[in-house]
């Protein structure tokens, strides 16, 4: 028989597997689907302005009000809002879901991380373990399943877009503007990315609402509400307004968390890299855009397996040799892109990149959560809200100059960043394994809750501090 915690992990894994299978499946292709007048781009910078605003008050407003459960079903709402306005994309559809999109996500990914961090703490407590290794234990599978959304909801895509002819048509000189030999900037809806049908696009967009409606349903039917006991005591007893919206500012005066700035945004730049820049100026330009599925899926398949088996590594090798190889890996693959020119004869190096970047991607996510969950215990909602409002400010300085900077100058950005990543993540991690961050159930948490705990064993109360 699994835990009780062990259950919701699996549950909220699954859940947001539904989501992303939708809205990962839509990122990949705003650079490609809608790329007139940038509007795809646009949309996504958008999106993580609005994640940054949400970040400074929502997410300790929402978890506390409403517990991290039904935070997490009204965030995955704000999402499901964006495939609505996918259905008929235009400035006046797209930008407003945008927005909508952006305030729930912020929240919604808060809540899940405090939720993760709960669950392992709980357990840890429950087995005599060490906190940190549930928690990266369950952050792996977490991402293991996650990640495994760039597989499905790409399959959907491609599936559906290579029933149009007309997208694989690839003219030669279209060739010569491809990857970084050429600016980049002149790839518009001519040639390979021209738009599919509007009814394969409506058939696919149709296909993303129903699986998001269902990651709803999912998390609002079968995941327990493991701090409601703790969201009803805090309506009873509410905290200034000033000092819940401040409290995600409050952590900024950690030294240790503006160490890990330059970490979290780069999370942000890798990610919209791959799925603004390598999607459209390397696979649609010279495959067409029925292949950015293709592509991502090895992307979402690498991503996937590298965050279970990272999750339990973590254990034995310690978070800063994994951090270590993932930066290798992106300095190779930056490398890589600057001097290679793309073509269909090279059809393995397409999909190598990605497989590189996703084994990379699976160390960021999987063990900069994990580090934000050990490093502030007793402050996880304005911690997890920090790294969504920095990791966002990532993605929008990225998507922002997408339209306007030659891809060149992009990979010399994206390396600059990683360069500062490495000079300054090893000195929060030299500092934590001096002077280890006491876990809450090492704490007062014990305390506080060994009553409650026997009075009904299947009750997990929340170790936030209120």
């Amino acid at each position: 028989m699994i835990s009780r915690n062990f259950k919701n992990v699996l549950v909220v894994s699954v859940g947001f597997l539904s989501l992303f299978t939708a809205y990962g499946g839509l990122q990949s292709l705003q650079s490609s689907l809608n790329a007139e007048q940038g509007m795809g781009v646009v949309s996504l910078s958008v999106i993580y302005a609005s994640i940054i605003l949400s970040s400074m008050f929502l997410p300790p407003i929402m978890i506390k009000n409403l517990g991290c459960k039904w935070t997490i079903v009204a965030g995955m709402a704000c999402y499901v809002s964006y495939s609505f306005g996918n259905l008929y994309p235009g400035w006046y559809t797209l930008i407003p879901t945008s927005v909508i999109l952006g305030l729930g996500g912020s929240p919604l990914w808060s809540a899940k991380c405090t939720y993760l961090t709960i669950s392992g703490n709980a357990q840890a407590a429950r087995d005599g373990k060490k906190g940190s290794d549930v928690i990266n234990q369950y952050f792996g599978i977490f991402f293991f399943i996650f990640q495994s959304s760039a597989v499905w909801g790409n399959l959907m895509s491609s599936l559906i877009f290579q029933q149009d002819a007309s997208v694989a048509l690839i003219p030669e000189e279209q060739l010569q503007s491809c990857g970084a030999a050429d600016c980049g900037l002149n790839i518009t809806v001519n040639g390979t990315t021209t738009r599919p049908a509007q009814k394969l696009v409506q058939i696919l967009v149709g296909c993303y609402i129903g699986v998001g409606v269902l990651a709803m349903l999912i998390v609002a039917v079968f995941l327990d509400n493991i701090d409601r006991d703790q969201s009803s005591q805090f309506r009873g007893n509410r905290e200034p307004f000033c000092q819940t919206f401040l409290a995600t500012f409050r952590l900024l005066k950690d030294w240790r968390l503006l160490t890990l700035i330059p970490l979290t945004m780069y999370s942000g730049f890798e990610q919209s890299f791959l799925s603004g820049e390598y999607t459209k100026n390397y696979v649609t330009c010279a495959l067409g855009i029925h292949f950015v599925g293709y592509v991502m899926m090895c992307f979402g398949a690498s991503n996937s397996l590298c965050s279970f088996l990272f999750g339990r590594l973590a254990r034995y090798t310690g978070r800063a040799a994994l951090f270590f190889l993932a930066a290798l890996g992106n300095f190779a693959c930056i490398i890589a892109l600057m001097f290679w020119r793309p073509h269909p004869d090279d059809m393995v190096v397409f999909f190598v990149f990605p497989a590189l970047w996703g084994m990379s991607d699976a160390i960021w996510q999987t063990q900069t959560n994990a580090l934000y969950g050990i490093l502030f215990p007793r402050d996880k909602e304005a911690a997890f809200a920090n790294y969504r409002m920095w990791e966002s400010l990532g993605f929008v300085i990225a998507f922002a100059y997408s339209t306007f900077i030659c891809l060149e100058y992009k990979l010399y950005i994206l390396l600059a960043v990683l360069l500062l990543t490495v000079i300054t993540y090893p000195i929060v991690e030299y500092h934590e394994h001096k002077h280890p961050t006491l876990p809450v159930e090492e704490g007062s948490y014990l305390t506080n809750t060994k009553e409650t705990t026997q009075k009904d064993e299947r009750t997990i109360v929340c170790q936030t501090a209120m």
